[in-house]
């Protein structure tokens, strides 16, 4: 059972650095500090999709690396 958590842990984390990688540069913080002129952009296609998979990718993540702690 720890062993396919650990293997489940692993495709997690490959999955949510290879979404977090594909995001737009230029957004975010980096808006802040003279990237943009816009106060507040909406999330649209691709973009949206890859925020949301984020999201999901990283509370999957979060729970399986909670049940590993907590398998036996």
């Amino acid at each position: 059972m720890k062993f396919t958590l650990s293997i489940i842990q692993l495709v997690f984390s490959v999955l949510l650095i290879v979404v977090i990688l594909l995001q737009q540069k230029g957004a975010g913080l980096g808006a802040a500090f003279g990237g943009t002129g816009a106060m507040h952009t909406t999330r649209r296609g691709v973009d949206k999709v890859l925020f949301n998979a984020t999201i999901g990718i990283a509370t999957g993540f979060l729970l399986i690396s909670l049940a590993s702690i907590l398998a036996k």
